[in-house]
Parts: structure tokens; sequence; C-alpha cells
């Protein structure tokens, strides 16, 4: 009897889990980052389920696949792996294999500051992990330039009215209301509201507001959504909620709604493209520091670094900073006559 093995390195920043995946790089085709999306997403929803799913994953977790640089200058690629389908680019996720990386020792540990080039779906990624004997004590990430395309726009909810977004690139597309506007508060208390407003929110904005990235063919539709409210005490500008839905929502299935997870930390990606808005309606400055902090209290820090542009689109530069714990190094074992060959979720996403 053949046992298929796998081995991982769980991570979490600001709480948010990620499963990186370190050995199995060589499953994965395509001479460039957006191509080797599309083949994760053709030909390995087996392996994104088996590591996510129950028994051996968990609703909440998210994790990236590890794979050969397709720049000579980059240190490895990363492909992310969701609830709901492989993704572009995270920043969450990117702090994650980093750490990974580093701390198992893939690649050297330089201290004070190890640099470090990662190839994603969305471009080249530039970190810098700061390292004290043998561990990561940060990692900050110089994103792929961010971008908005729509400021004020109104979409049209079912049960929730017409609330006005904004809608943003930060290495993945985001479409971002207001809490108070859609009838919920940022808090564990109220994650079932969180995640049926978010469900919600995207899948209205994929029905009604198509995108197209400029200079990346692969990155055509919105990902994901972002709640945001002011927040009152002081170290922190906003609170944030990113919702991962567990499958693809549409509006006329409000219970497709309910299904999904909360991430736990305000999001790297949604931090990127939070700052390219508040930079839009003048309310960020370009050398600022912006922090955003999540449904558990956890923070990231980012600022905007310059301008720049992204096809006929005004952009920005941001980084994003913030830790990763290793808290687990796992084997994982698949029998063929395992009866969850692809493990399996309670809900109906």
């Amino acid at each position: 009897m053949t046992v298929r093995s796998i081995s991982a390195v769980d991570v979490h920043v600001a709480g948010e889990a990620s499963r990186v995946l370190m050995d199995s790089g060589e499953l994965v085709k395509g001479a460039d980052m957006p191509s080797r999306l599309t083949y994760c997403r053709s030909n390995l929803q087996w392996l994104r389920r088996l590591m996510l799913s129950e028994p051996r994953g968990y609703p909440g977790l998210l994790g990236s696949l590890v794979v050969p640089p397709v720049s000579a200058e980059s240190d490895f690629g990363i492909v992310i792996l969701e609830q709901a389908d492989f993704a572009p680019m995270s920043g969450v996720n990117l702090m994650c294999a980093v750490t990974a990386m580093i701390e198992t020792g893939r690649l050297p540990a330089r201290e004070p500051v190890s640099t470090v080039r990662v190839d994603t779906a969305s471009g080249t990624v530039d970190a810098h992990a700061t390292v004290a004997e043998g561990r990561v004590k940060e990692v900050s990430i110089r994103n792929v330039p961010s971008f908005v395309v729509a400021r004020h726009h109104s979409l049209l909810l079912p049960e929730y009215g017409r609330i006005p977004v904004d809608i943003a690139f930060g290495g993945q597309f985001y479409v971002q209301a207001s809490a108070k506007r859609l009838g919920v508060r940022i808090a564990p208390e109220s994650s079932k509201d969180l995640i049926r407003a978010g469900n919600a929110l995207l899948a209205a904005a994929r029905e009604q507001f198509p995108v197209q990235h400029p200079e990346e063919p692969a990155l055509d539709e919105v990902h994901l959504p972002l709640i945001y409210e002011p927040v009152d005490e002081p170290g922190a500008d906003c609170s944030s909620a990113v919702v991962m839905p567990s499958g693809r929502p549409v509006l006329e299935d409000p219970h497709g709604w309910e299904t999904g997870s909360l991430d736990r930390s305000p999001g790297g990606t949604g931090t990127c493209a939070r700052m390219a808005v508040q930079y839009a309606n003048g309310a960020l400055r370009l050398g600022e520091d912006f922090v955003t902090q999540s449904v558990l209290g956890t923070t990231l820090t980012g600022r905007l670094e310059r301008a720049t542009t992204v096809g006929p689109c005004s952009a920005v530069v941001p980084v994003i900073a913030g830790r990763g714990w290793i808290t687990g190094f796992h084997e994982f074992v698949l029998a063929p006559d395992d009866p969850f060959p692809e493990g399996f979720r309670l809900d109906a996403g």
C-alpha cells in the first residue's frame, strides 16, 4: 500500500494561521507565476482541500505552496491556498513563508536583516526579515503597487440596500465598505454577521463591478471583501475584517452568505488596498504609519513609500510589517483507502 506523505510548517502572523508547504513545489508546472497559479487552480485543488479541510485542517486555516523562483534574482515563489481557491498573493501568508524558510534553515538567517525576494502571481515582492539568534523578529514587505479603481461607488445588496464602497488593488482586488453602513460591528461576537455581510458584499461586487489589472490578465475579478470601522483607542488607525469565503457566494443564495470565516489578522494585502484608498482620499500621506487592527485586536503596520503608476492608474508602493511565530511541524499522511482523500467541510459553501 502506497502512502502519500506531505510535510508542512504552521506559522501565524497576528493570529492568522498559514500552513507552509515547502517540499511540494515539484507538483506545480508553469514558466511564470500567473501560469503556475492557473495550473494550481486546474490541477491541485485536491492538495488545497487536503491541507485546509478537516480532518487535517480547519475552516480558518490558510496556506502557501513554496515553489522554485521564476526570476534569477528571487529566492522562491509562492502560490496562496485559501478555503475557496488558490490566490495570487497574501501579505500575511508571505510573512509566514519567509519566517518558515529562514527559521528552518532553508534560507540563511543573516543578522540583523535578511533580504528575501519572493515571486508571486501579482509580481515580485521584496521582504526584509529582522533576525536575532536565528529567530525572525519581524518581516517587512515592500508589496506590489496598490491602486484604486473605484471610490464611493454604490452597490445594491439584497437585505442591505445600496452600500457605498471603494474597490482597490493591494495584491488582490478588495471591495471595501463601512461596518456602520452594513449594520455590523467588528468584534468577535459579531463574526457571523460580518461573514454574512462580507459574502453579500463580495457577490455584489463581482456581479456589478468588473475589474481588470492593467498588467496582469489573470487578475480579473474582485477577490475579497474588507469591512472597516474607526478605532477609538490609541494604537491603531482603524479596525478591519477580511471575510474569507469557503465557496463562491452569489446574490441569489443568501444561505451561502453564512459560510466562510474571518481573517484573524487585519489582512496584509487588504491593509495595502485600504492605504491606497486613504491616500486617494487625502487621509494618508506618503511615509506616514497606518496601523490596522483585527477582530482579535492584533495589528499590522503599513506605510506608503512612494507614488507610481500601473498602466493608466495612479498607484502607491506600500510596505507592511508583522511578526510570524512557528506553531508546529507536520508530516501529513494520506493512505489510498482513506475515506476522505480531499478532506471534508461541514458547511455548504
